[in-house]
């Protein structure tokens, strides 16, 4: 009489475990990215509203804002750790450059890392945002002309923690 065999052989097995094993080494590192990208978003939702105070600044005066207070966004006496999240340390302002540093719950990756949001004015006069590492638009000028030039970022983060909008090669706003 022949007994049939029941579950699985040994080398069957292993194959198994060796095929979740490579399939782990690849997903982990990728999902850490993602992960990361997400924090880095919390800072960008964090900047809309002192986007639309430099935004609203350069309008009114025709120069950039100096710091956060003069972009509308802070009261007196407030300062860049007024606009703080879970993986946001602080958000400033520099003659117009708004500087995102995360800090705090953020992946020790990024921790102590900054991303800069450029703004820049078209030819028609509008403020258009070179986010991070980004290419600048055409037909814009960080020097409204005015005399007073938005520096260049210093953005530290790494393109691949960064949106796709934020990255080297883009060429939106």
């Amino acid at each position: 009489m022949r007994t049939l065999q029941k579950g699985f052989t040994l080398i069957e097995l292993m194959i198994v475990v060796a095929i979740i094993g490579i399939l782990a080494a690849i997903a982990i590192p990728a999902y850490q990215d993602y992960t990361i990208r997400s924090q880095v978003s919390e800072g960008l939702t964090l900047s809309a509203d002192i986007k639309a105070g430099v935004a609203e600044f350069m309008a009114q005066t025709g120069a950039w804002p100096a710091n956060l207070q003069e972009a509308g966004v802070v009261s007196a006496g407030g300062g860049a750790t007024d606009k703080q999240a879970r993986y946001v340390e602080s958000v400033d302002v520099t003659d117009g450059t708004i500087q995102i540093i995360y800090g705090k719950d953020v992946n020790a990756k990024i921790d102590g890392q900054e991303l800069d949001l450029q703004p820049m004015v078209n030819a028609n006069g509008d403020v258009v945002w070179v986010c991070g590492n980004a290419d600048d638009p055409q037909n814009a000028n960080a020097d409204p002309g005015s005399g007073t030039a938005s520096p260049d970022g210093n953005t530290t983060l790494l393109d691949k923690h960064m949106p796709a909008s934020c990255r080297t090669g883009f060429g939106g706003n």
